[in-house]
């Protein structure tokens, strides 16, 4: 592609603003820039390559002439604007959850299963943001060792719920500090000096979508459609990024120094790894990063053939923005 036409559905949320970051900084072949949002969110301008550009209202005619759109404004956008985007002959990276499972849509992770791109009819779909960065970990192993069981309890930021999550856990932290209280209204629980296990709704068996997310998504990019995934998911009071506790059962051995060389040799990795000199990964130095970092690797305890090991990556930068980039890359 010489230089695509371009749309960014949701452009003014966090991801949007990422997707923009990322696709100046890696000089993506932008010809033209169409920036889509809701009616209230229309007239704004964004800055781009040193422009202001004009965000849009998202309507059925907003895709005409655009040869590549990125949608991150939520599953019900989604279901409704891609079939529109596709007929209209632009190629759909997705952000939401609407597509991922459909047989005929790519569940894409470039540095794991890049071949998937070439199956699309029009849509590819961006696996969730812990998904992104739990498969980045396990496909090396599995390259190298195979994978027998996945337990894996995920540390997730309030930019994954979104700005006003981010707002809500800034103000209750401001309150609490205060000696005052301050309702919670866009999470389940105050997170500021707190946690909660509840991601998603909760389903029947007790676990919640997003723990459902990290076993069916993993399986579909890993090729392991019977891959044992225990999840547990927690939403923590940090602004940005993502962490999480892994112990995996594998079929070969592999000691933790063979694991550490693996790590620190796959593409999108980063071995961070020293515990006596307190080095290993972290949500603020990860910030703004693309890599996702991995440390503390070790012998698991549960398993005879295992590893435990714990990863921190940028939800918004490689679980989303930058996953979608690099799949239209791929394009």
């Amino acid at each position: 592609m010489s230089g695509g036409h371009v749309a960014i559905v949701g452009a003014t949320g966090a991801v949007g603003h990422d997707l923009l970051h990322v696709l100046a900084a890696r000089d993506f072949p932008v010809r033209s820039l169409r920036l889509l949002a809701s009616p209230r969110s229309a007239g704004q301008r964004l800055p781009f390559r040193g422009e202001q550009v004009l965000v849009e209202a998202l309507d059925e005619g907003s895709f005409r002439g655009v040869d590549v759109a990125f949608f991150s404004a939520g599953g019900d956008i989604s279901r409704r604007f891609v079939p529109i985007a596709v007929d209209a002959g632009a190629a759909v990276v997705d952000n939401s959850s609407a597509f991922r499972l459909q047989a005929d849509v790519p569940l894409v992770v470039p540095e794991v299963n890049a071949i998937a791109v070439e199956l699309h009819r029009g849509i590819l779909a961006n696996p969730n943001c812990s998904t992104i960065l739990l498969v980045l970990t396990l496909a090396p192993l599995q390259r190298v060792a195979g994978l027998r069981t996945v337990v894996v309890a995920t540390y997730q930021a309030a930019s994954g719920a979104g700005q006003q999550a981010v707002e809500e856990l800034r103000a209750g932290t401001a309150a609490a500090l205060a000696g005052e209280e301050l309702p919670a209204r866009v999470l389940p629980h105050r997170l500021a000096f707190n946690l909660f296990p509840h991601i998603d709704v909760f389903e029947a068996d007790g676990y919640t979508k997003e723990e459902s997310k990290l076993l069916l998504e993993t399986r579909k990019i890993l090729g392991l459609p019977e891959l044992p995934v225990d999840a547990t998911c927690v939403r923590v009071p940090v602004e940005r990024c993502h962490s999480e506790a892994v112990t995996v059962q594998l079929q070969r051995p592999l000691s933790p120094q063979q694991a550490r060389e693996l790590f620190a040799a796959s593409p999108g990795l980063e071995l961070v790894d020293d515990p006596a000199h307190r080095r290993y990964p972290m949500p603020l130095p990860m910030s703004g990063r693309d890599a996702v970092a991995v440390g503390r690797v070790r012998a698991a305890r549960a398993f005879d053939t295992g590893l435990s090991y714990w990863l921190c990556g940028d939800q918004l930068r490689k679980g989303a923005a930058l996953n979608a980039v690099q799949i239209a890359e791929l394009l």
